[in-house]
């Protein structure tokens, strides 16, 4: 089952993917763009060019798991990356994002941040 939680950690690869790649596709887009363990349990998240489509990449304890989403009407809103290949993004961020809430248009109070 696949289950994700705060406790992860959730990079974001910026440019659009093709969702015909597969746990191969997808892991060699990790090893070849993105500065982090494949194998640490974090999540890789990857969006089509058109917007309706996203798939979350994480390995468990026996193996890769994929997390995959198509919408019927509207798009995804991509994170803005700043020119970066991959940036990491929060859990609540990830939760607004597959619920389709305008990230732009978010006004945060202040939170208490663990540093490190």
């Amino acid at each position: 089952m696949v289950s994700f939680s705060s406790q992860q950690r959730y990079f974001f690869y910026s440019h659009a993917t093709d969702m015909r790649k597969g746990f191969a596709g997808l892991s060699g887009l990790v090893r070849q763009h993105i500065d982090h363990e494949l194998m640490s349990g974090d999540v890789f998240i990857f969006i089509n060019r058109r917007r309706d489509r996203i798939k979350l990449l994480m390995w468990d304890v026996t193996g890769f798991a994929l997390y995959y989403k198509q919408l019927e009407r509207g798009t995804f809103e991509r994170p803005d990356s700043a020119g970066q290949a991959a940036m990491e993004i929060s859990w609540s961020d990830l939760v607004m994002l597959l619920e389709g809430i305008e990230m732009k248009s978010i006004c945060r109070r202040k939170r208490y941040q663990k540093v490190g």
